[in-house]
């Protein structure tokens, strides 16, 4: 194993260590609107592309399901499309602020259409976090359980997958430029 591999899988341990304090301290906090749980996938989906960023979160959500509990294990499936969803268009535009966004309202959508049906099928909905009285709340108005569930969890995502693509995109702007993909790839200035 070359040296580039090494510093690529210790990057990668280090994402899933960001991704599992972040997810682990807002939720023992119960901060609503947040989830802070894919920023270490989305810096290393705009680094080294969507596979690895692929991988990050599946193993985010299998260290979560261990330390902060099972019903985080399913929710693998959302961390790894977020980290594809990223990787991709990291790949094509270059990730700073405006993409950043950009990407944060994308994800917005995309994290919850994987979530919510997986939060219906294996918990009936309710997964034991903030967004229960949400969804209790539009279920008791009529709401049907999918849609119940679906828009509380845009609106957190909105807020949360904004939030950490914004501070990856800041935090990859002031990595040296060597580092930077759009200007390790093109050379651009």
């Amino acid at each position: 194993m070359d040296r580039r591999n090494i510093y690529l899988l210790a990057l990668c341990g280090l994402a899933v260590a960001l991704n599992v304090i972040g997810g682990t301290v807002v939720g023992a906090l119960n901060i609503p609107l947040l989830f802070l749980d894919t920023i270490g996938t989305i810096f290393v989906a705009v680094l080294y592309g969507p596979w690895w960023a692929f991988g990050v979160g599946l193993i985010t959500n299998l260290v979560l399901g261990v330390t902060a509990g099972p019903t985080n294990i399913p929710f693998g499936l959302v961390n790894g499309a977020v980290g594809l969803t990223v990787g991709f268009i990291a790949r094509r535009f270059q990730f700073r602020l405006v993409t950043a966004v950009i990407t944060g309202l994308i994800l917005s959508v995309v994290a919850p259409l994987i979530g919510s049906p997986i939060a219906v099928a294996v918990y009936g909905g309710l997964t034991g976090g903030p967004l229960d009285v949400f969804v209790l709340w539009l279920s008791q108005t009529g709401a049907r359980i999918f849609t119940a569930t679906f828009l509380p969890r845009i609106a957190s995502n909105l807020v949360d997958k904004i939030l950490c693509s914004v501070l990856v995109s800041l935090i990859v702007s002031q990595l040296p430029r060597s580092m930077q993909p759009w200007r390790s790839q093109s050379g651009a200035a």
